[in-house]
């Protein structure tokens, strides 16, 4: 059974920073892409930025380019995202994922984490 176990989040006032982590678990993490997605109130989900299996290549949506960062520790099994320069535009519902598909749609990944809310204050 793959688990993905979020942490982080929280409450934090525009142009702040947050960090979120998801430990991935019943499954070797150096096989699976990982992704960040968020849904913020009254929208869809959308994809934010996703890492691949060996941490070589990232990629970001254009909204959090150059603010958002996403990296992955292997010895920990978990990747994470820093956020900085948040906004209210930010405020959503953040789920990482993991799949086998290099990919930015967020049908193609297998296993989910919890969400964990993100809310910035203006």
């Amino acid at each position: 059974q793959v688990q993905l176990v979020q942490s982080g989040g929280g409450l934090v006032q525009a142009g702040g920073s947050l960090r979120l982590s998801c430990e991935v678990s019943g499954r070797s993490f150096s096989d699976v892409h990982m992704g960040w997605f968020r849904r913020a109130p009254g929208k869809e989900r959308e994809f934010v930025a996703r890492i691949s299996a060996a941490g070589t290549y990232t990629e970001y949506a254009d909204s959090v380019q150059g603010r958002f960062t996403i990296s992955r520790d292997a010895a920990k099994n978990t990747v994470y995202l820093q956020m900085n320069s948040l906004n209210a535009e930010d405020t959503a519902v953040y789920y990482c994922a993991a799949g086998g598909s290099w990919a930015t749609n967020a049908g193609l990944y297998n296993f989910w984490g919890q969400g964990t809310q993100v809310t910035v204050s203006s």
